[in-house]
């Protein structure tokens, strides 16, 4: 039965036709944005976890751009430090020589002075972005990442301690082997005070600088986590873009034959009133 009030070819055609374009802006938009899954919308449960994937690699990344400005001070701190020691080390030698009792004490303790002098310009000088580690002492805990474990947020830090190498110099300043007149037990004394206040800076030394390699090795985890995270997340929203190439051409030749059909269609009502002239 045909009918020129209802057209079943034109509609069928029609619906074809919209759903082609549909299809086909799909395609387009998931080309334009290089995104398979651009909202809610389209796929609930991956847009969710990617949304949260992508917040936590946002706060990796500036957690980590902290965590360089505290690597940098510990590092300063660190290498203050080992010049500390490196002069308590001069400082141990020279008190050594002095143990000689034809030594001119006086001279000897003008080289200690000066050595003295030279690490309170190092413990000043000993700073990253005004943040000195090397004049106090204390816990300094600093935030490494974030955790979801068990379902909940919490941070995760690392906690190192300052070092204090003022009380180093202040020991060192409170050495005056030119008022031993030569005392053999005073002189030995001094050399055991420098020699403590030596073992006290390559712990400091040591300290700072197994804070800074744990910092460093926080850091390089956390740039492979972000990629990771990163890489994850791609591969749940971002588009094949091959798929997608050869999507498009397949609903451009739909396209093209849905219009060609549509016409078609719409043609028979004018067939059927030909019948009657």
């Amino acid at each position: 039965m045909s009918s020129i009030l209802t057209n079943t070819s034109a509609m069928n055609a029609l619906s074809t036709l919209r759903s082609v374009n549909k299809g086909l802006e799909d395609t387009q938009n998931r080309i334009s944005t290089g995104k398979k899954i651009n909202s809610a919308k389209d796929n609930a449960a991956y847009f969710s976890i990617s949304e949260s994937m992508n917040s936590d690699s946002g706060m990796y990344k500036s957690i980590n751009e902290g965590l360089t400005l505290t690597k940098n001070s510990v590092s300063t701190a660190r290498l203050g430090a080992e010049s500390v020691k490196d002069l308590a080390q001069q400082f141990v030698e020279r008190v050594s020589f002095a143990q000689g009792a034809a030594v001119d004490h006086d001279a000897v303790q003008k080289e200690l002075d000066n050595i003295v002098t030279q690490i309170g310009t190092t413990i000043q000088q000993s700073t990253f972005n005004g943040d000195n580690m090397v004049n106090t002492t204390g816990a300094v805990s600093v935030v490494t990442g974030i955790s979801r474990a068990s379902g909940s947020f919490q941070t995760t830090s690392i906690t190192f301690n300052a070092v204090d190498l003022t009380a180093i110099q202040s020991t060192l300043n409170a050495i005056d082997i030119s008022d031993t007149n030569g005392s053999a037990n005073a002189l030995a004394n001094a050399m055991t005070t420098a020699e403590d206040q030596l073992s006290t800076a390559i712990d400091n030394a040591t300290s700072l600088g197994v804070a800074e390699k744990s910092l460093e090795s926080q850091q390089n985890f956390l740039n492979k986590l972000t990629d990771k995270l990163d890489t994850g997340t791609g591969n749940m929203v971002d588009a094949d873009m091959e798929k997608e190439a050869a999507r498009l051409q397949s609903y451009q030749v739909q396209q093209q034959l849905a219009t060609q059909s549509l016409s078609i269609a719409n043609q028979g009502p004018q067939n059927l009133l030909s019948l009657f002239r």
